[in-house]
């Protein structure tokens, strides 16, 4: 039994998962595409840049208070959607949504969840609700007006899975959705009996078998031959964008936009926020990272929000992308790393580490709020003073 104290970092909370898990389960969260580009190049691209430190200054009044969308957050970072979290952490979403809450900061549902997005609603009040949608209005309109009638502020549209990526290592793994009874299967989960028990057999019996809930089709077994429907994201386009504008009353954000263009388009569109995103290094495998896109979307951005999600592990990143115009940043596999070895408590845990990473690193940068955290604070590696 792992004494999460033990653990010092974000990077620490993956070995005791991958101890945990099933083989298929942990492939599928920690796997990238392909080659691995986009995700090992999202870890990179923070190294390219180091901090110029101010000191004498005090900063004992420090904060990480954020404001985003007019509401105030007490941390800088939150949890972005993550498909089948109830496969990883028993009550996964609960759990993410009920911490988010504790914290006063943000935990996006997935549309990919295994959580009914009202449950989700009314454990996690700071939620917002991220969807997956064809190019298809009979499917979006539901879908948008039953997310807004659940009490959601928030929608976010994810743009970048047109089509299903080549996840080779979720074959390799064994993973599936739905996941497909097999011999294998069954002894992957004999091999992890603490998951199987206090995970699986533990949510059928207390609340049934996890369903795909909140994808707009009917509900669909997350174990199970049946076939999951395949919608057709390559057709969605910005006239659906512009449909969901017209009859989504509250914030609208894209998350998985990279191009500067396709900012300057969504801002002309009445978009409210974009999350720069390559999908965690999931979709299109050499695709440019988050952190490296970030001043071009920050250039055409106006009004909009903007947040970043990919890659970041250390306070020290969550700084330099603040520094590069992000107001926000999502974390995701560490706090569902967290969240299947110790619940509630490991993910408080792991938001612990991250924020009190910030905080010190604050204070030797000589700043006392993320409003002070500019541009000016860090130069190229190797570049000239």
């Amino acid at each position: 039994m792992i004494n999460i104290k033990d653990l010092l970092c974000l990077d620490d909370f993956e070995a005791p998962a991958r101890a945990h898990l099933p083989r298929p389960i942990f492939g599928y969260i920690s796997g990238g595409v392909e080659t691995n580009a986009s995700l090992d190049g999202n870890r990179s691209a923070f190294n390219e840049w180091e901090f110029l430190p101010r000191v004498l200054v005090n900063t004992k009044a420090r904060h990480q208070k954020t404001t985003l969308f007019g509401r105030t957050y007490d941390l800088p970072f939150g949890f972005p959607p993550m498909g089948a979290t109830a496969l990883a952490a028993y009550r996964g979403d609960d759990v993410l949504g009920k911490v988010a809450a504790k914290l006063n900061t943000v935990m996006i549902q997935s549309g990919a969840s295994l959580t009914t997005m009202e449950h989700l609603k009314s454990v996690g009040p700071t939620a917002w609700f991220q969807a997956y949608l064809p190019g298809e209005p009979d499917i979006i309109v539901p879908l948008v007006e039953r997310a807004q009638a659940t009490g959601f502020e928030v929608l976010v549209l994810t743009v970048d899975v047109q089509v299903s990526a080549n996840r080779e290592n979720n074959v390799r793994a064994g993973f599936s959705s739905p996941l497909k009874p097999s011999l294998r299967l069954a002894w992957d989960c004999m091999l992890r009996p603490r998951w199987t028990l206090g995970t699986f057999a533990r949510t059928v019996m207390n609340h049934g078998m996890p369903h795909l809930e909140n994808m707009g089709f009917p509900r669909i077994p997350i174990l199970g031959n049946l076939e999951r429907p395949r919608m057709s994201r390559d057709g969605l386009n910005w006239e659906h964008v512009e449909l969901m504008r017209k009859i989504w009353k509250g914030k609208l954000v894209l998350k998985g936009v990279l191009a500067r263009e396709d900012v300057r388009i969504a801002r002309e569109s009445g978009v409210n926020g974009i999350m720069v995103s390559n999908h965690g290094g999931r979709q299109l495998d050499g695709t440019i990272s988050p952190f490296r896109a970030l001043p071009g979307a920050v250039a055409e951005a106006g009004n909009m929000a903007i947040m970043m999600d990919s890659g970041i592990r250390r306070g020290t990143d969550v700084l330099k992308a603040i520094a590069m115009g992000a107001h926000f940043v999502f974390v995701g596999r560490p706090f569902l790393y967290a969240a299947s070895i110790a619940g509630e408590a490991g993910v408080h845990h792991a938001a612990s580490l991250l924020r009190d990473e910030i905080s010190r690193n604050m204070a030797m940068l000589g700043i006392s709020s993320l409003a002070e955290m500019k541009r000016e604070l860090l130069v190229p590696r190797l570049g000239p003073l």
